[in-house]
């Protein structure tokens, strides 16, 4: 078997039982069985279990953020300011214009990515940053400017509110979509998912601040309006 063939069918494998299992609940005696290869092809490749679960977001992850920053790059390039809903466009865009391997590698790394930040793996979260880091911050400044009303505490609540509505969506794309045709009769291919997405996404990013909720729920202000 060529290397390159044993290494995708190791990370094919892993991909589909981290998304199935968890990454704490995968063994690599599980990985190496349904890949069809023994223990030592996945040390002699990538070293360690860690080494595995990185390499399978790579797979994804490298094609994304190339779109990605080739896309933000142009962006601020612009003589006007990215308005937030260019920048989700561009972010969700990215996403859906990966290639993909099969029909479910999206769904799939949409399932690995939500894992990613409900299991414990702070090594996959370093590493993610550290190597995705330049992309991020490119992100993240187009995203101050966008949203200058936000204090830095509302914009990080915010953007993992927005990572966890997009990685349900779109990991349980297949399911919602058979749910809407059966109750709906309407079919909802992935980019008229991203097209309802993107003002849902908006508005919560948008949303007044706790701080102007509670002044507005204070007693005076509640006085002032029974008083109106």
């Amino acid at each position: 078997m060529a290397q390159s063939e044993t290494v995708d069918r190791i990370l094919d494998a892993a991909e589909q039982l981290f998304a199935e299992r968890g990454f704490s609940e995968t063994s690599l005696r599980q990985i190496t069985s349904k890949a069809k290869v023994n223990l030592a092809a996945v040390n002699y490749h990538f070293g360690s279990k860690n080494a595995l679960i990185q390499a399978v977001f790579d797979r994804f992850i490298n094609p994304f953020t190339r779109i990605l920053r080739e896309r933000l790059n142009d962006a601020a390039k612009g003589s006007e300011a990215v308005s937030l809903e260019e920048l989700l466009q561009i972010i969700t865009v990215s996403i859906v214009s990966v290639p993909r391997r099969n029909e479910k590698s999206l769904s799939i790394f949409m399932r690995l990515l939500g894992l990613a930040y409900t299991q414990s793996q702070g090594h996959l979260r370093k590493y993610l940053e550290e190597q995705y880091r330049t992309e991020f911050k490119l992100f993240m400044n187009l995203l101050r400017q966008a949203t200058p009303h936000l204090t830095p505490v509302e914009r990080f609540w915010r953007m993992q509110f927005m990572q966890g509505a997009v990685a349900f969506t779109m990991s349980s794309s297949e399911a919602l979509g058979s749910i809407l045709e059966n109750e709906k009769g309407a079919r909802a291919p992935v980019e008229e998912i991203v097209a309802q997405l993107i003002p849902f996404l908006a508005a919560g990013i948008n949303a007044p601040s706790h701080a102007s909720n509670e002044l507005n729920t204070s007693p005076e202000a509640v006085e002032g309006i029974h008083g109106a």
